[in-house]
């Protein structure tokens, strides 16, 4: 059989494409903002994670530009060997601690953080209790370590419970779960987590991508939402969000990096942040330290945009951060009011089967510290026109 067989064979996509309503890779002629020149039409963009705004703040640009001229455009190799700047150095010591750990170890993608943590630190004597709605990059961490994964239901402490109490106490436990969950919306249970884990012996690593800059008072995160920064062993987050740039971070016990650092094949044999992307993001997370009423702005947004919504009938998934599912259930409907609601002038992103069981579909919007209100009103109105002819 020819091994392309399978491409040859893949046609939904194209039968979406010849339908009209294809709703992905859209081009944009703007960089990301709450208004942006999405294929030469003006758009209002709520189907980002710029949640705080600082793609196009000019401290963040400038710092990246400054970055450039210094140090070049890359760094020709992995921090592993010639590819370490100071300003990686700084970056991990100012995450470390802004997130009250000892340590932080950054890698070159957020994708790659998940790959690189998780399959260092667990090996096939070891059991990995997964949520099954975290992220993907998630999933194949746990493939690429060799630990045994054991998924539990969704936000379901009970199932969690009772799939650690079968692990044999002979192995090492980790309890790995997204802080923020990126498609529904909604944020674990970290309280129970973090109980579950101390009767039992276990670890526990959450992926706070989407937490980070969203929830706590200072926007460190799901942990100091719930006040359990102490309890919680390993933080994973991401550049390309609140932190306005390309990468990721773990932060953690030193002793817990130092061994990541030496021993994770993604983080020892991938190139190192370019220049730009470590100062921008060290320019952001500053920025972040300064400017903490950008936390309270993106959440008060999101909340004024959900009443509108309410309001004209649009069906919500109730959420309470700046992530909120409008619900469509079916995958070619989902396609339409995309199409639809872009030549309106709204960007947002399609989530259909099987990333929701089927019947479940969603339109999954998102918002930014810089939203105006005149800006959601705007949108709202569009999203009632849509959906009252779709």
């Amino acid at each position: 059989m020819d091994l392309f067989q399978k491409c040859w064979d893949f046609t939904a996509a194209k039968e979406v494409m010849e339908a009209g309503i294809y709703p992905y890779f859209h081009a944009l002629q703007s960089g990301q903002d709450t208004v942006v020149t999405m294929e030469g039409r003006r758009t209002i963009m709520i189907g980002s994670n710029n949640y705080l705004g600082l793609t196009s703040d000019p401290r963040v640009i400038e710092a990246a530009v400054e970055a450039t001229k210094k140090y070049g455009s890359g760094c020709s190799g992995s921090r592993f060997l010639n590819g370490t700047l100071d300003i990686h150095i700084e970056l991990e010591k100012q995450l470390a601690d802004f997130l009250n750990k000892d340590a932080c170890i950054t890698f070159s993608t957020g994708f790659q953080s998940n790959l690189g943590i998780i399959s260092a630190i667990a090996g096939r004597n070891d059991v990995i209790l997964c949520d099954k709605e975290n992220h993907a990059s998630i999933y194949d961490a746990c493939r690429l370590s060799f630990a045994t994964m054991i998924r539990y239901k969704h936000n379901d402490m009970q199932d969690l419970e009772r799939a650690i109490n079968e692990v044999p106490d002979n192995k090492g436990k980790l309890i790995v779960t997204d802080g923020v969950f990126s498609m529904g919306g909604e944020i674990c249970n970290l309280p129970e987590i973090v109980r579950i884990a101390k009767e039992y012996g276990a670890r526990v690593m959450v992926d706070d991508a989407h937490g980070f800059g969203v929830l706590g008072e200072h926007g460190r995160g799901t942990a100091e939402h719930f006040g359990l920064e102490d309890e919680v062993d390993i933080i994973m987050g991401t550049f390309s969000k609140s932190l306005a740039s390309l990468g990721g971070f773990m932060a953690a016990n030193e002793e817990v990096v130092h061994y990541v650092k030496h021993n994770s094949r993604p983080f020892i044999f991938s190139a190192s942040i370019p220049p730009a992307n470590a100062a921008s993001a060290l320019c952001a997370l500053n920025i972040i330290k300064q400017e903490p009423e950008r936390v309270r702005n993106v959440n008060e947004i999101a909340e004024y945009m959900r009443g509108l919504l309410r309001e004209r009938g649009i069906p919500l998934r109730e959420t309470q951060v700046p992530i909120i599912p409008v619900m469509t259930y079916d995958d070619m409907r989902t396609f339409r009011i995309c199409k639809e609601l872009l030549e309106e002038g709204v960007y947002v992103n399609p989530v259909i089967s099987p990333a929701v069981p089927q019947g479940q579909s969603m339109i999954r919007t998102s918002y930014t510290a810089t939203h105006t209100r005149e800006l959601m009103d705007e949108a709202a109105e569009i999203f009632a026109k849509v959906f009252s002819r779709v």
